[in-house]
């Protein structure tokens, strides 16, 4: 395999803490072990580009593996060893109880189906996470012929274990100064590495769902849904990837298993794991009635009350399953929520309390052509980073830098901020490094969006609270107010209730003899400079001329429309696009005018609104001779308000009852009073 630069760069940057994650291929299916098991291995042998000592630790590996993990049908084969030597090792996931009627404590390994094995207890109050989910260890199993003797002897025991997973204090100073060698594009395509992807297959939202899907185990109480398409690996990540996360298959759990269970005081899984993964989320049920409302409580406040005292944990809740259909027709059907188990589906509150959801649509259905050959961090040294990141807060260094609009709440606040922050520590771990805008306008749109996609559920279930979904950031004294969308509500050629940006709007043409009426869209970008470029090849003819009347309207009526900003010491980029069998750009002047004042001014036009009138060169307008038809278009194109010059009023007193109910109709009378209407507040 060759290495490519960011191959080198992780070799000088993680020497021993790499691996290549093609290695992982030949034991993944052969030996009944997750990968971080068997990463853990490949790491304290393979970590190195070195070809010929990678296969002299694979021969390692493997003979370990062989030796050490019990396929079906091998279970005799361990015992027999065991009583034959004495002792013998093995790779198991091990769990513990305490039986009551002896006062000590048993063990149970799954792969040799044995259930009463003797292990001291100073083993378990060390490692007491076996007393919930258990975890997979290198175990010495000892056979012991005088206790097999006695009267219900349990001859076998646990002479020693070791954890899978490393426990190195020092791993975020490594990770601090291995992140250093790095740009920001090429940390990211290393850190999907290290997960097993291979980044140059995945387009950016896919990327940006696998960051999100890293976020509960680096932020402490971080609540996430799932739901997509079948094969696109939502539960890979929360069962493969790291010890310190659970997964829940089926969707069944107790509330003794997840809190604390009333009969002995034992903490449950949210005390014990970072993350606790509901696998198959439709399913999901608990063997109480007050399950799902604990559960609620705990989402909200990181507290559940059981007993005397609430007890604090910090295990996040993931939930991930599958649309049987695809989400435009899930849209149409129900809601996103719509798979969720009854007793959550359409209940707002549990859902004000999922910091994200993850559009799961946007990540490819897997196969092997997705999986890496070039080098990752080893599993272990990875989430041993994860999990002490919880200890760190990036949010409180950057907050003063944003300003959020106020469609968000207190909670949607909250979750923002907590999704912001894990993706500043997946990105940027050092607290001392410093966050560049680039990085964190990143981690603002996704974390919008994706909370946003909570709050439009919220609002398709019919609960006013929930109207305001425009949700829009600025960051620095001087930002531009930017709106974030959720792409799956709307297509690309209808309009949207958004704000749009500086520079966008939507306008129709009249239509004509030689021209049908279509939809389009201005975009214009003011920079220093002067003059008017317009970006469409060719540039139709008609449109050329709506530029120019624009332009010198825009000139001579500079103080009236934009104050003290000279427009001559600005350069217009301007750039149609047609949305219809209309291609001309024929009456396109006063939409052409509005967006360049809103570029100069940095104000966005209005959400929902769509724009009608042409220009001459005097300023006066033309008039409107087919008003009802286009209203008739503008509704259906999904505008809310329609902004047309004042001689269009007479016509539109003919518009149907029906269409009127529709649309808001606002009239202009001149270019101050249209840009004064079609720009944000």
């Amino acid at each position: 395999m060759g290495l490519d630069k960011i191959d080198q760069l992780s070799a000088n940057a993680f020497e021993g803490y790499i691996v290549r994650k093609d290695l992982l291929e030949q034991f993944r299916k052969t030996y009944p072990v997750p990968t971080y098991v068997i990463e853990f291995l490949l790491g304290r042998y393979c970590a190195t580009i070195i070809e010929n000592e990678i296969q002299e630790g694979l021969e390692i590996v493997k003979r370990q593996l062989q030796a050490r993990t019990v396929r079906p049908g091998e279970e005799e084969y361990f015992k027999s060893k065991a009583e034959k030597e004495g002792v013998v090792k093995l790779i198991d996931i091990i769990t513990a109880k305490l039986d009551a009627d002896s006062g000590s404590y048993l063990a149970y390994l799954p792969s040799l189906r044995l259930n009463k094995v003797r292990i001291p207890s100073e083993v378990v109050y060390e490692n007491d996470r076996m007393l919930t989910g258990g975890f997979y260890a290198e175990i010495e199993l000892e056979y012991d012929a005088a206790i097999a003797l006695e009267n219900n002897g349990r001859p076998f025991g646990i002479k020693n274990i070791r954890p899978i997973q490393l426990s190195q204090r020092d791993v975020l100073q490594v990770l601090y100064k291995g992140r250093e060698h790095f740009t920001l594009e090429e940390w990211k395509d290393f850190l999907i590495r290290s997960v097993g992807m291979e980044p140059s297959l995945l387009s950016e939202k896919a990327k940006n769902v696998l960051f999100v899907r890293m976020i509960p185990f680096v932020e402490r109480n971080y609540n996430l849904i799932e739901l997509g398409p079948r094969g696109t690996g939502k539960s890979h990540l929360y069962q493969q990837i790291s010890p310190y996360s659970h997964l829940i298959s089926g969707g069944k759990a107790t509330v003794a298993k997840m809190f604390v269970n009333m009969g002995n005081g034992e903490r449950g899984l949210v005390c014990k794991y970072d993350v606790i993964c509901f696998d198959e989320v439709s399913g999901v049920s608990f063997d109480q009635k007050d399950g799902v409302n604990i559960m609620k409580g705990y989402m909200e406040s990181g507290e559940f009350s059981r007993g005397k005292e609430p007890i604090r944990a910090d295990g996040g809740i993931v939930m991930v399953g599958n649309f049987d259909v695809d989400v435009e027709h899930q849209q149409r059907i129900s809601h996103l929520f719509g798979p969720m188990p009854k007793e959550m589906r359409d209940d707002t509150a549990f859902m004000d309390r999922i910091h994200a959801f993850v559009p799961g649509w946007d990540f490819p259905k897997l196969n092997k052509t997705y999986f890496t050959n070039h080098f990752g961090l080893v599993s272990d040294f990875l989430a041993e980073c994860w999990t002490r990141l919880r200890d760190i807060s990036r949010i409180s260094t950057v907050l003063q830098r944003i300003d959020y609009g106020g469609a968000l709440s207190g909670r949607d606040t909250t979750a923002v901020n907590k999704t912001i922050n894990g993706l500043l520590k997946l990105m940027q771990p050092n607290p001392e490094a410093p966050v560049a805008d680039e990085l964190l306008e990143w981690a603002v749109k996704i974390a919008l969006e994706y909370r946003r996609r909570v709050k439009e559920q919220q609002k398709r279930i019919g609960s006013a609270e929930f109207r305001n979904t425009h949700f829009s950031y600025r960051i620095g004294e001087d930002g531009v107010e930017t709106f974030v969308t959720t792409p799956e509500i709307h297509s690309e050629n209808t309009i949207s209730e958004d704000p749009l940006p500086p520079g966008q709007i939507w306008a129709l043409n009249a239509g004509g003899q030689d021209d049908t009426t279509g939809l389009y869209k201005i975009e214009i970008n003011a920079g220093p400079g002067s003059g008017v470029k317009i970006l469409n090849k060719p540039v139709p003819p008609q449109f050329q001329e709506s530029v120019r009347y624009a332009e010198q309207n825009l000139y001579s009526k500079n103080k009236e429309l934009i104050g003290d900003r000279d427009a001559r010491m600005n350069e217009f980029s301007i750039q149609l696009r047609s949305f219809d069998a209309s291609k001309s750009g024929n009456g396109m002047g006063m939409a052409v005018l509005i967006g360049m004042c809103s570029a100069i001014l940095e104000k966005n036009t209005k959400g929902g609104l769509i724009l009608v009138g042409q220009l001459n060169l005097g300023g006066s307008l033309d008039m409107v001779y087919n008003a009802v038809n286009l209203a008739e278009i503008a509704v259906e194109k999904g505008a809310t308000t329609l902004l047309v010059p004042l001689n269009a009023r007479k016509q539109l007193n003919e518009l149907s009852d029906e269409m009127i109910t529709k649309i808001n109709i606002q009239y202009y009378i001149d270019l101050k009073d249209c840009l004064i209407k079609a720009l944000l507040d």
